[in-house]
């Protein structure tokens, strides 16, 4: 293992030598590199700017537990042992609280105003501040659409229904459901199947129809619930050290930066074309597909919105980021709702 490491740290210095020759960077991602979507996000985000570098820069994509355990990428790459890595944000609010607002804001914005908060409204340079400490700098790389309410092996008519209930979910999701009685745990992805299985929880959240499918759980479980009221967009990211970020000259700061704008672009496409074709494919392993009651959302979004208070009032760059994003929303709502057609 420490070879690896030393290899992958020798890289990181190859490119602050000067010479034009290609370096090469290992990126770990938190996900296996099969999963629709994520698993494949950061391979093509390498190819991007390998092309747009003129093979300079080439960036060797390794997927979950290559190097280090999934949970400890975010460490790995502070410390340097690992250049680079790929994550769902919200998997390093322990140590960046901040992360779980980005990762998970119950009720929080849609797609493309998120996206508008991040580059233009002030969000990233928010939220950079945060990582700056751990010698780590972000870029966001995939936006995640909204995600389903999750997979249930018992109806959800009332919150009450959430008490005593094992479910894997993370983020602040996780916190409101504590907050109303529920058994939250974060179960790494690789394991939430069997743990379905084997019951040791009886209901789970990952993400979108298109990835929730290939990882099986129309096989294990009854109901399928919508909306993704904990998730309704979330951001992954590259994760670089800084030491190797600071090796890379302007230009290819900015590749990288215009690379993961690419990503974005891409992946937003191929996940809006890709949930029907997946809700279709649950469907017909028999799963029930529906929407939690009215009351069941309106109870969830004030016990969301307690948790909200209580986060922002632990840390400073959260409550800085959770008042410009909600700033943020209000501000451009108003044309969505101009725009908005009766349906």
């Amino acid at each position: 293992m420490k070879s690896v490491f030393a290899a992958a740290l020798m890289a990181g210095v190859a490119l602050t030598t000067g010479v034009a020759q290609a370096a090469s960077f290992d990126l770990q991602s938190v996900f296996g590199l099969n999963v629709p979507s994520i698993g494949p996000s950061p391979q093509l985000w390498a190819e991007r700017v390998k092309l747009m570098t003129n093979g300079e820069i080439d960036i060797k994509v390794h997927g979950a537990g290559d190097f280090v355990p999934p949970f400890e990428v975010f460490g790995a790459v502070s410390s340097g042992a690992i250049p680079m890595g790929f994550d769902w944000i919200g998997y390093w609010a322990s140590t960046i609280p901040v992360a779980n607002l980005v990762g998970s804001m119950p009720f929080g914005p849609s797609p493309d105003v998120s996206l508008g908060w991040m580059f233009e409204g002030g969000g990233l340079q928010i939220i950079q501040k945060a990582y700056d400490p751990h010698g780590v700098q972000i870029i966001p790389c995939h936006l995640v659409v909204g995600e389903a309410g999750g997979w249930f092996n018992k109806e959800i008519n009332s919150v009450e229904d959430f008490k005593g209930l094992n479910m894997r979910i993370a983020g602040l999701g996780g916190k409101t459901l504590a907050k109303l009685g529920a058994n939250t745990q974060l179960v790494p992805v690789g394991e939430i199947y069997v743990s379905l299985e084997t019951g040791r929880i009886d209901a789970t959240e990952f993400s979108a129809p298109q990835l929730d499918v290939g990882l099986g759980f129309q096989k294990v479980t009854k109901t399928y619930y919508f909306p993704g009221w904990h998730q309704p967009s979330s951001w992954d990211s590259i994760i670089i050290n800084k030491d190797v970020w600071n090796g890379f000259t302007g230009d290819q700061q900015k590749i990288m930066i215009e690379a993961c704008k690419a990503n974005i672009a891409y992946n937003l496409g191929n996940q809006i074309h890709a949930q029907a074709d997946a809700i279709a494919t649950i469907r017909e392993a028999g799963v029930t597909v529906k929407r939690f009651p009215d009351q069941v959302l309106v109870d969830l979004k004030a016990a969301a919105n307690e948790v909200l208070t209580e986060e922002a009032a632990k840390d400073p760059i959260f409550k800085e980021a959770h008042d410009s994003l909600t700033a943020y929303i209000a501000r451009v709502g108003e044309w969505n709702d101009l725009q908005a057609l009766p349906r």
